[in-house]
């Protein structure tokens, strides 16, 4: 155990050298090559879904890893803490593209965008865990953390239903029975599993 203990320590330590900056660069990149990839025709017959799944998709995957930064902490010993914050924001940054991809090029007629809004489950659903995650991205600043104290740790918990409803919108957005929306759920599920105390003080949010 103490071979692993030190081996851990020697991967913070590693980790602690990357600067979180570094995600927000790659962040940038990948709509600016899904555009280019469209623009081109490498997005298929319809680019427009195309770029909408997966801007979903990926925002999906960044708020499972936002999701997983405790549980590894807690039960592997791997600090990745200071990621978090960044991860949050790119997720944001990704559903609000999303977002942004369904009304403008997708859907258009403002008519239409709030009957699908209130009529299809999955779209309302969806524009819910917008909702929940939209504070979050606001007072994702060291200003905000400041101000709000410890009420900023109890309004950032809005994450988890959030992940959540980000997690059932997948599943009810695809076709017929398909794994892999079922595969995000049920690890969305065991991560929240995860943060749950045990018996034991829990480690912070």
């Amino acid at each position: 155990m103490s071979g692993m203990g030190e081996k851990m320590q020697k991967v913070n330590q590693y980790v602690r050298r990357i600067p979180s900056w570094l995600i927000y660069i790659l962040a940038a990149l990948y709509p600016a090559w899904l555009l280019y990839q469209g623009l081109t025709g490498g997005l298929g017959a319809d680019p427009v879904k195309a770029m909408e799944h997966a801007l979903g998709e990926a925002a999906l995957q960044l708020l499972i890893a936002g999701l997983a930064v405790t549980p590894l902490r807690r039960y592997a010993g791997l600090n990745l803490l200071k990621f978090r914050r960044a991860l949050g924001l790119t997720a944001f940054f990704y559903v609000l593209l999303h977002l942004v991809v369904w009304l403008v090029l997708d859907v258009q007629i403002l008519g239409q965008i709030i009957a699908d809004i209130l009529k299809r489950p999955y779209i309302t659903i969806g524009m819910a865990g917008f909702a929940l995650l939209l504070p979050l991205a606001l007072t994702s600043n060291n200003r905000a953390l400041r101000r709000l104290g410890r009420s900023w740790q109890h309004l950032h918990r809005l994450t988890y239903p959030a992940v959540l409803l980000g997690g059932l919108h997948y599943v009810m957005l695809v076709k017929g029975f398909q794994i892999e929306p079922l595969i995000y759920l049920l690890t969305i599920i065991l991560l929240l599993l995860a943060r749950l105390p045990l018996g034991r003080k829990s480690a912070p949010a």
